[in-house]
């Protein structure tokens, strides 16, 4: 099929889905973004005006084109708002039964020709594409934060994903600027079955007293050339995300190699969850 500068329809207007949503208005889409409640997609718009307003601040972008970028995305509480879509991609909250129960309302929904592209950071994207009635229509596309600025999208098949739809999603990703590189269904995928377990494992030091957090950071930094230390960067995704992939990849692998870090646990439970609460590995100004 070919998307073009059709409709995209986003489900969720958080942290990813409004980057997403914007992503895609900036390419010039006009995009359908839908969540509960009309105070999740004010914040949502409101964080798209910021990112779009420091790009005019250092004169990226010009104010009439922020203007047309806002105009592109429509919000609503309605789902039968996304029947229109050519795609529609979801980026709700990392449990299965919430998004599998989201492909089977857009089922009803949008036409046999939508594509159903999920966020997910870990979870089996062929048990997701069985709750749909079309599981060909359905695929991974795994965009990292803050969505805007990373270059690379993950393209995830499924056992059932068609050919059809793997390529039309790449060539979509492709009209984006960003940099589309496709793997088969597998838990954590490619990036994160690298990453988080890294991560873990710089967690793992702190819990142990090898190192505290600030020199476990400047270790890694300066001894593998990263630009963020993995202290940091579990702070800027949320520890709580880190645990709930740990999580998945300790269940779907069945590997005690991916078991979460007893300190992160903690963390989770006395809700030291990073950047978001103001405090993780380090602490920051609300």
């Amino acid at each position: 099929m070919s998307t073009g500068k059709s409709r995209i329809g986003v489900v969720g207007a958080g942290t990813m889905g409004n980057g997403i949503a914007q992503l895609f208005a900036a390419a010039g889409h006009p995009v359908t973004l839908r969540d509960l409640k009309p105070e999740f997609l004010d914040r949502g718009l409101a964080a798209v005006g910021d990112s779009l307003g420091r790009l005019v601040a250092k004169e990226k972008m010009s104010a009439a084109d922020r203007d047309a970028v806002l105009a592109r995305i429509k919000p609503t509480t309605d789902a039968a708002e996304l029947a229109g879509c050519a795609v529609v991609v979801e980026a709700v909250v990392e449990n299965y039964d919430i998004k599998a129960g989201l492909i089977r309302e857009l089922d009803a929904i949008c036409s046999e020709e939508t594509i159903f592209a999920t966020n997910t950071s870990s979870i089996s994207v062929t048990r997701l594409a069985a709750a749909s009635k079309n599981p060909g229509r359905v695929i991974g596309m795994h965009f990292f934060n803050p969505v805007p600025l990373m270059q690379l999208v993950e393209i995830i098949r499924a056992l059932q994903t068609s050919d059809e739809t793997s390529q039309a999603i790449v060539s979509l990703t492709e009209s984006l600027g960003k940099t589309a590189r496709v793997s088969k269904d597998s838990y954590g995928f490619v990036v994160n079955r690298v990453l988080v377990p890294m991560i873990n494992e710089a967690i793992n030091c702190v819990h142990e007293g090898v190192a505290s957090p600030e020199d476990v950071d400047v270790m890694m930094k300066l001894g593998t050339n990263q630009p963020m230390g993995p202290l940091a960067l579990a702070d800027l995704i949320g520890l709580d995300v880190v645990r709930n992939i740990m999580d998945t990849l300790y269940n779907g692998f069945d590997d005690p190699k991916f078991r979460a870090s007893p300190l992160l646990k903690q963390m989770c439970d006395a809700g030291y969850l990073g950047r978001k609460t103001g405090r993780g590995f380090f602490t920051y100004a609300k």
